[in-house]
């Protein structure tokens, strides 16, 4: 094959080494490389209340979104991270041989603290966390955000005992120091330790090539694991472990476990099979789990007096408010609810042509009220590329989209003859054009639904200007620190709270982050 392979990864040290290791194998087997980093986020729809993504998500997501588009061969990524539901069109091509799958604990001195009563020890995993205080009930665990290096960092500059990490990924940046301790009897992620290759599943030549890469032992593992947490339903930083092994006798041993936040219970399922005989293994395990109490462990919450309480104006899943720092609490109330509006059956009874669609919520209207076989839509156009996406999961096929609405409609206007467009909105909606008529058709309205915020609350997250609006109805700006996802929230913020802090990113762990890094910077400046 002659063509040059283009490999895509994100741009962090951990991952270019991953890329680095893929091209040096595929450059063994005399296959010319190219690495190519994917660093943009794209362009995020955040009109819906329902934004749920992370950051790992949306930088998957344009990984995805290059390798269905050519622009790269095969994606690499740390197999942990990866969803278990690929996208389609996106299939696994290799596993490589697993490194080492166990935590490790990287201590500041010595490890004389576990002599004492109390420790403190930080990770970024809901999962180490919650395995750690099942074994150590006294002591205490904090969170940590940042690259690698900037945890370590932080071990050096807070009174914390010790970090917790993966220790492959210690050892591909060769920052594994003499001070660590193995951590073998935590259990780690599902697939810890393994780098996987995706590819386009209609690329049968690629598909081919990956396949020299490949480790077959590898492979059963990965897959055993992966289908435990897929089965699961959960996301991948749940306090969920699981581990496959195979020994010399060809006997596979597999144990997974659900553990409460606090660590305070857990469920595990152990079992060793012949290798002959694996079938559904993971899958086999995760429902033995759910149906003996695991599904109301993985949403037991810890109900502790933090030293900081932040309101969220939208509610947070039990992973998303896992990843607030251990000092910090959260509460939280939907300020704004989104209401379908029902619409008359003569609407779909003819085809119609030059559809637009504002967000997600419109789209969403319109399904509620008609099954996607009624829908006759021609000529489809839509603000974002997460709208884009859903429209043409479940309507079909979009002509072309902008960032905004206001692109939009320039779009409209300049580059095509269009007389009339059919616009599906909410009822605050609205799209200024000069020379199209508009069939303005409202499908659904946001209803402000205001909380009485308490003063004990120090920050608020903000996740749309709707809810600032809505949040004003029954409480003050006062000297509380605004959080917000994105830059028009921020400015909308901007024009009641005197501090206000944007997300690096407008997802909700970035925004998340943020919070974490600003009370902890003003913690290190009070002390």
């Amino acid at each position: 094959m002659s063509r040059i392979i283009k490999i895509g990864t994100r741009p962090n040290k951990l991952s270019l080494w991953q890329a680095n290791t893929v091209a040096k194998q595929l450059n063994h087997f005399e296959h010319e490389t190219e690495i190519v980093i994917i660093e943009t986020l794209g362009d995020l729809n955040l009109g819906s209340p329902k934004y749920e993504l992370t950051e790992n998500d949306i930088f998957t997501q344009n990984i995805d979104t290059a390798l269905l588009d050519e622009k790269i061969d095969i994606a690499v990524h740390a197999s942990k991270e990866v969803s278990t539901n690929l996208k389609e069109g996106i299939v696994q091509a290799a596993v490589l041989k697993r490194g080492d799958y166990n935590d490790v604990l990287v201590f500041k001195d010595n490890d004389d603290f576990f002599s004492n009563k109390v420790a403190t020890i930080a990770t970024e995993s809901l999962r180490c966390k919650s395995q750690w205080l099942y074994r150590y009930p006294n002591h205490k665990v904090v969170g940590i955000s940042g690259s690698i290096e900037e945890q370590l960092q932080k071990l050096d500059q807070n009174e914390w005992d010790g970090v917790i990490f993966a220790k492959s990924d210690l050892k591909r940046l060769e920052l594994l120091p003499k001070n660590h301790l193995k951590l073998d009897w935590i259990l780690p992620a599902p697939a810890q330790g393994t780098i996987m290759i995706t590819a386009r599943e209609n690329d049968s030549d690629i598909l081919t090539i990956c396949k020299e890469l490949n480790d077959h032992e590898t492979e059963i593992y990965v897959g055993i694991e992966r289908d435990f947490l897929r089965t699961l339903d959960t996301y991948r930083s749940s306090p969920v472990g699981a581990l496959a092994t195979i020994n010399k006798e060809e006997t596979l041993k597999f144990k997974g476990a659900i553990f409460s936040i606090d660590g305070k219970d857990k469920t595990e399922f152990l079992k060793e099979v012949s290798v002959d005989h694996i079938t559904d293994l993971g899958e086999y395990a995760a429902k033995f789990l759910l149906e003996r109490g695991g599904k109301k462990l993985m949403r037991k919450e810890i109900n502790i007096d933090k030293e900081i309480l932040v309101y969220s104006t939208k509610a947070l899943s039990l992973t998303q408010r896992s990843f607030f720092n251990a000092n910090i609490g959260v509460e939280m109330g939907d300020f704004i609810k989104i209401r379908f509006n029902r619409l008359k059956p003569s609407l779909v009874k003819e085809p119609l042509n030059n559809i637009v669609f504002v967000d997600q919520n419109a789209v969403e209207s319109i399904l509620n009220n008609y099954s996607s076989d009624e829908l006759n839509f021609t000529n489809i156009y839509c603000v974002g590329r997460r709208t884009r996406r859903f429209i043409e999961k479940n309507i079909g096929k979009v002509t072309h989209y902008e960032k905004s609405i206001e692109k939009l409609a320039d779009y409209l206007e300049n580059n095509i003859e269009i007389k009339e467009i059919n616009l599906f909105c909410g009822v605050e909606d609205n799209m200024k054009l000069k020379n199209i008529e508009i069939n303005k058709i409202e499908c659904y309205r946001i209803l402000q639904s205001p909380v009485k915020v308490e003063d004990k609350f120090k920050g608020i997250l903000f996740f749309s200007p709707a809810e600032i609006e809505s949040y004003l109805y029954k409480n003050k700006a006062d000297d509380k620190i605004a959080f917000c996802v994105g830059i028009s929230t921020a400015n909308e913020a901007a024009k009641i709270f005197n501090n206000v802090i944007t997300a690096k990113i407008p997802t909700v762990d970035s925004m998340i982050k943020s919070v974490n890094s600003f009370f902890e910077q003003n913690t290190q400046k009070s002390n």
